[in-house]
C-alpha cells in the first residue's frame, strides 16, 4: 500500500511526463496556419498591370473599345492574303476606324443581333504604307496566291479592274471590309489558314469539300477578296441564298450611313466621312 505522503509526489510526476506531448499536439496546427496564411498572400498578390496600348490619333477608337462583340479576323495581318505575307504597317490584328465609322457599326451589331447574326470584320483602317505594299507587289512575278485569290485574273489588271489602287478609302479611316456571322460572332474566327505550300482553295468556287475555303461566315458566292466579276455585289452568278444575305448585309449597312463599293460585296465606307480627303499613315498596333 502507498503512503499517502508519497500520493502529490507520484502525481507531479505523472503531469510532468504528460506535458511535452500536450505540448506537441498543439504546436502542429500553429505551424500549418502559418503556411496556410502564407500561401492565401502569395495567392493573392495582383499581376502586372498590361502594358498600355499605343496612342491613337485625335479621332480613332479601336473597335474592341467600342463594339467588342464584333469578331475580328484581320488578314493583312496575316500571311494569308492575296501577296502571301504579312502586309506592311500591321503590327498587330486589330481593328482601328475613326470614331464616327466605329459607332455607326456597333449599331449594325445591334440590329443585326435581334436576329441571331453578328459582323466579323476584315480590314479597317489601312496605313498608306500598307497600299505602298500592295503596289510595290504588282510590280513583281510572284503569284504564289493566285489560285486563293484572283484564279481568273491576270495579275496586270488588279489595277486597271479597281481591285487594288494607289489610294484607298481604308486609308482614310472609315472604310471597312467585313461579312455576316451567325452569334456568337468571335466563334467565326478563322486561327489557321491554307499556305502556299499546299494546295489552295479557289475562292470563286462553291462552299463543299473541294470548294473554297469555309470562312465561318453566311454563304456570300464567293471567299473574301476574291478578285473576280463574283464578287460584284449584284452579281447574277450567285446563288438565291449568297444573293439574299448579300441583300441583307448591303441594307443593314445602308441604314447605318454605309455605302458598298459595287466591285466587292464585303467593302463599305461611311457616307459622311470624317477625314473625307486625309490618307493616314500610323501603323495599325
Amino acid at each position: 500500500m502507498l503512503r499517502s505522503s508519497a500520493l502529490p509526489w507520484l502525481l507531479a510526476a505523472a503531469f510532468a511526463l504528460a506535458a511535452p506531448a500536450c505540448q506537441s499536439s498543439e504546436a502542429t496546427p500553429a505551424r500549418e496556419a502559418v503556411v496556410v496564411a502564407d500561401t492565401v498572400r502569395a495567392d493573392t498578390v495582383a499581376p502586372p498591370p498590361p502594358a498600355p496600348l499605343p496612342p491613337l490619333p485625335d479621332g480613332f477608337v479601336r473597335l474592341r473599345e467600342v463594339a467588342p462583340g464584333i469578331a475580328q479576323e484581320m488578314r493583312y495581318a496575316t500571311a494569308y492574303n492575296f501577296i502571301g505575307e504579312p502586309i506592311d504597317g500591321y503590327l498587330a490584328p486589330e481593328c482601328i476606324l475613326a470614331e464616327e465609322a466605329a459607332t455607326a457599326l456597333a449599331g449594325v451589331a445591334q440590329t443585326l443581333a435581334r436576329s441571331g447574326l453578328g459582323l466579323k470584320v476584315y480590314d479597317c483602317y489601312r496605313p498608306q504604307t500598307a497600299v505602298n505594299h500592295f503596289a510595290r507587289w504588282t510590280g513583281v512575278p510572284d503569284q504564289s496566291m493566285k489560285e486563293a485569290f484572283y484564279p481568273a485574273e491576270p495579275k496586270g489588271s488588279l489595277f486597271s479592274r479597281g481591285y487594288i489602287s494607289t489610294r484607298s478609302g481604308h486609308s482614310r479611316g472609315a472604310t471597312v471590309d467585313l461579312t455576316l456571322v451567325r452569334l456568337p460572332a468571335t466563334a467565326s474566327v478563322l486561327t489557321t489558314f491554307p499556305t502556299a505550300d499546299g494546295p489552295l482553295p479557289r475562292c470563286d468556287q462553291p462552299l463543299g469539300p473541294d470548294g473554297r475555303l469555309d470562312e465561318g461566315d453566311l454563304d456570300m458566292g464567293t471567299a473574301y477578296d476574291c478578285f473576280t466579276h463574283l464578287a460584284s455585289t449584284d452579281s447574277g452568278g450567285i446563288t438565291a441564298a449568297a444573293r439574299r444575305n448579300r441583300d441583307r448585309l448591303r441594307a443593314a449597312m445602308s441604314v447605318a450611313g454605309f455605302r458598298n463599293y459595287s466591285k466587292e460585296w464585303w467593302h463599305f465606307s461611311l457616307r459622311d466621312e470624317p477625314h473625307p480627303r486625309t490618307y493616314f499613315d500610323f501603323p495599325v498596333e
